[in-house]
């Protein structure tokens, strides 16, 4: 099982690259969850933080693979099930300590914008364009209409194939794809797979009306470019979004079809990896060539110094939770990395958040009783 090690210790790596680059990801008017002016950016001071936290980060990678390879080769190099509890370790571990090593650099960040006093003398604005939700900011949902059609085609298959479907059904695989929980034969336990694929489908175009909805964060510096490149930010991951869906979908229905036809494990598992890291490369690829909020998109415009945005650093807690009751929105761009995040204070985002993930948790239970 070797191989199989291997593959998952490949897999870390596009993991670790993401966390090590943040800095580097993030908009140019933050800095470790702290805000800046732009045009400071690329002060010596910050360009050194970067590469200390990147250094970091490398290092402290290098010694959880060898951890992981070390644990794993002693103790269950043929158990499965053991091994993946040693991976959802790993990463939980990782996550944890990638964060205090966050705040160590967060905490410094801060000290040095007081000490610099960078917003002395500057003008401070928000920025918006009234008409900024009129313009075409995601792609349409209707390209996920692939993907339900692909379940309406698994769905057609299950049925008109249903006696060909064994009595045990496997519902769960370990790290080796070795079925470790089975599930009797019923209409209720073959539709777990479609309606997991309906309910993913759903997510996925709500996600992407979020992205299209989510807060309008300009850069008060050079607003005009600023929005082109939010423009650019959300119409790309929106792409990212509908290919993810639609390979999922198409991930979930090969599961499902292997209940009908002999399908080798081998082949389910280097497809289950193949899609898993074409997702991966895809956010990194996206982070290297986009940014958050299109900071990354090509700068060719000169900048104001004197003014630059409000500082709202006290709604951000830690530099990464954001906490407003004024402010309506539900969604908003992270401050640390790419992606989004909610805003703690809307009891909507909230009753949002609870809805996903008890549907998510309690669709598997529904359907196998």
């Amino acid at each position: 099982m070797d191989h199989i090690i291997w593959i998952s210790i490949i897999l870390f790596i596009p993991i670790f690259i993401s966390l090590i680059g943040m800095p580097y990801w993030t908009r140019r008017t933050e800095s470790f969850g702290v805000s800046i002016p732009s045009d400071v950016y690329m002060d010596e001071k910050l360009k050194k933080m970067r590469k200390q936290y990147a250094s970091a980060m490398t290092a402290f990678s290098i010694v959880i693979l060898f951890i992981f390879y070390f644990i794993v080769g002693k103790y269950s190099p043929n158990d499965g099930e053991t091994m993946g509890i040693v991976l959802s370790i790993t990463i939980l571990g990782f996550m944890i300590i990638s964060f205090l090593i966050y705040l160590v650099f967060h905490k410094q960040m801060k000290q040095l914008k007081e000490k610099e006093k960078w917003n002395e003398q500057r003008q401070q604005k928000i920025v918006l364009q009234t008409n900024f939700y009129q313009q075409k900011l995601i792609h349409s949902n209707y390209w996920f209409l692939i993907a339900f059609a692909l379940v309406a085609v698994t769905l057609f298959i299950t049925f008109t194939q249903y006696g060909r479907i064994p009595e045990r059904i496997p519902m769960k695989y370990d790290f080796f794809g070795e079925v470790t929980n089975w599930a009797e034969k019923s209409y209720r336990s073959v539709l777990i797979m479609p309606i997991t694929q309906i309910y993913m489908i759903a997510l996925f175009m709500f996600i992407n009306w979020m992205i299209g909805r989510s807060k309008q964060q300009l850069n008060a510096q050079n607003p005009d470019e600023s929005i082109e490149q939010n423009i650019i930010f959300r119409r790309r991951w929106s792409v990212f979004l509908i290919a993810s869906g639609i390979l999922l979908t198409v991930l979930f229905s090969v599961i499902q079809l292997s209940f009908i036809y002999s399908i080798l494990t081998t082949y389910m598992t280097v497809i289950s990896l193949m899609i898993t890291a074409i997702m991966i490369i895809g956010v990194i690829v996206l982070a290297i060539t986009t940014g958050q909020g299109g900071s990354r998109v090509k700068n060719v415009r000169t900048t104001d110094g004197t003014v630059i945005n409000r500082d709202d650093d006290h709604y951000w807690k830690l530099g990464q939770f954001y906490f407003n009751r004024k402010d309506p929105s539900w969604f908003l761009e992270k401050r640390f990395g790419v992606g989004w995040t909610m805003n703690l204070a809307n009891p909507l985002a909230w009753l949002i958040l609870i809805g996903i993930i008890g549907i998510a948790a309690g669709l598997p239970i529904l359907l196998s009783r």
